[in-house]
C-alpha cells in the first residue's frame, strides 16, 4: 500500500513543494498537494492548516510543510491537538522527530537550505519509523487535554 502524503507551503517553499512532489511520485506515493499553485505571496496558515487536518484525521499518513523559516507553518501546525510537526534542517533531525518524538510533519526552511538537502530530509523522515518503547509515555504526554 502506498503511503499518501499531504504537502503544502507558502510562496517562498513553492519551487521546493514542486520539486518535492515530484520526488515523491516518482518513489510511489500518493501525494494531496494543498497549495499554494503559483509562487505568488500568500498566508502559509491558509495551506498549513489544510496538511494539518488531513494528518490528522488520517486521510493522509505523513505531512510536509515548506516555507521560509520552517516557523509559521510549524506553529500552525501544531495548533492541531493530534500533530506533532518538527523543524528539520539536517536530515538527521528528521530520523530523530520520527524515532523519538513520532512527528507526523515536516516542515522544510527553504531560505536556509538547498534542494538536495530538503530531499534527504524528506526522504529520512518518510522512511524512519517510530522507536516507541520509551520514547511513547514521553510522546503520549504532549497533548493537552
Amino acid at each position: 500500500m502506498s503511503k499518501i502524503i499531504a504537502i503544502g507551503s507558502d510562496h517562498a517553499g513553492f519551487e521546493y513543494k514542486q520539486v518535492l512532489i515530484t520526488m515523491l511520485e516518482e518513489n510511489g506515493y500518493t501525494v494531496k498537494d494543498f497549495g499554494p499553485s503559483s509562487a505568488d505571496s500568500v498566508d502559509y496558515p491558509d495551506f498549513a492548516h489544510p496538511v494539518a487536518s488531513s494528518v490528522e484525521s488520517a486521510e493522509s499518513n505523513l505531512g510536509i510543510l515548506i516555507c521560509g523559516s520552517a516557523n509559521g507553518v510549524a506553529i500552525t501546525a501544531n495548533k492541531h491537538q493530534g500533530i506533532r510537526a518538527a523543524i528539520c534542517w539536517l536530515k538527521e533531525l528528521a530520523a530523530l522527530a520520527r524515532e523519538h518524538n513520532d512527528a507526523n510533519v515536516v516542515c522544510i526552511p527553504a531560505r536556509y537550505i538547498d534542494i538536495d538537502l530538503a530531499k534527504e530530509i524528506v526522504t529520512s523522515f518518510l522512511t524512519t519509523d517510530f522507536e516507541g518503547g520509551r520514547h511513547a509515555n514521553r510522546v503520549n504526554k504532549i497533548a493537552c487535554s
